[in-house]
């Protein structure tokens, strides 16, 4: 029937499910083309709808309250940021053996943002920088702590601490984790955030922002949205920017010390953790997770 949980308690998605669940829940897009989009991600299949709509479907179960979680808030969010963000058109329910719900989005053109994709990455880290700003000055009240929906982020950092060290473990023939765990020690003694959470992201990498034309277009993916300590985000001025655009970003967003380096320690763990799990099955999550542990040992060994 082309649905089942495997071995790896995924659900396996395959085309045919997907056109009887649009056809019973959405007629009036029953007619549309169907079409398979590859992704990195691990947590859903995506399928395009037509040439304007999306469908997403989560293919494990620790994914399915992202569902329900960004039809709530992505609504209100879409209109302030100043990048695009996916806008959810409708929500499927479970249905011919699918147990959960899943999303119609409208679809948002581009690829994923790599350096090379990238025309002017002085330009995409002030973009970044400026979405992130604007985010985190959205009111955040009766939004979601951090929890098992969005994977924990924006706990304090040392809650990740176990899992870096097992990491480190895992990766001890493979990077040079006398370093790492010293970068590491370093970001878990930095202040910790005790100001009230604020608007996250969670997941701020190459595989969840798109280019057009060579610009910063889009952030994808809100699955890991919550509201906690805004160093989690700054991540992604380890997993996607240079030097010289981390220090653009770090100059436009202007977080404190203390914020900076906590979030070179979301990044590092970020990649330890990945790169551990991901360098045998994920090609291109094991090549993110890779860039953001070097460029942080990078800025370490240097002082920055």
């Amino acid at each position: 029937m082309g649905y089942k949980m495997t071995q790896a308690n995924e659900f396996k998605i395959d085309e045919a499910l997907v056109r009887r669940l649009i056809a019973e829940q959405f007629p009036q897009w029953g007619h549309l083309p169907l079409k398979s989009v590859e992704s990195a991600g691990t947590d859903n299949a995506i399928y395009r709808l037509g040439e304007d709509m999306a469908v997403r479907l989560p293919r494990v179960e620790w994914a399915i309250g992202q569902v329900e979680k960004e039809q709530r808030w992505l609504p209100g969010l879409v209109p302030l940021l100043p990048l695009s963000v996916p806008s959810p058109l409708a929500m499927g329910m479970p249905a011919d053996g699918y147990p959960w719900h899943w999303s119609v989005y409208r679809w948002l053109e581009g690829e994923n943002a790599t350096t090379a994709a990238i025309d002017d990455l002085s330009q995409a880290a002030t973009a970044l920088a400026q979405f992130l700003a604007v985010l985190q000055r959205i009111d955040p009240a009766d939004g979601p702590p951090p929890g098992p929906h969005n994977s924990h982020r924006g706990v304090p950092l040392a809650m990740r601490d176990t899992a870096v060290r097992e990491a480190l473990v895992t990766l001890r023939d493979t990077i040079d984790t006398h370093a790492a765990k010293l970068a590491w020690e370093a970001a878990l003694d930095a202040p910790k955030w005790h100001r009230s959470g604020v608007w996250l992201h969670g997941d701020l990498h190459p595989g969840n922002l798109l280019v057009t034309q060579g610009r910063l277009s889009a952030v994808i993916d809100f699955g890991t949205l919550g509201v906690g300590d805004p160093a989690c985000d700054l991540m992604v001025a380890w997993t996607l920017l240079s030097p010289e655009g981390r220090d653009v970003f770090r100059v436009a967003l202007s977080p404190d010390e203390a914020t900076w380096v906590r979030g070179s320690g979301w990044a590092l763990s970020f990649g330890l953790i990945a790169f551990a799990y991901y360098q045998s099955t994920n090609p291109v999550l094991a090549q993110i997770s890779r860039r953001a542990i070097d460029q942080v040992l990078a800025d370490f060994n240097r002082g920055k």
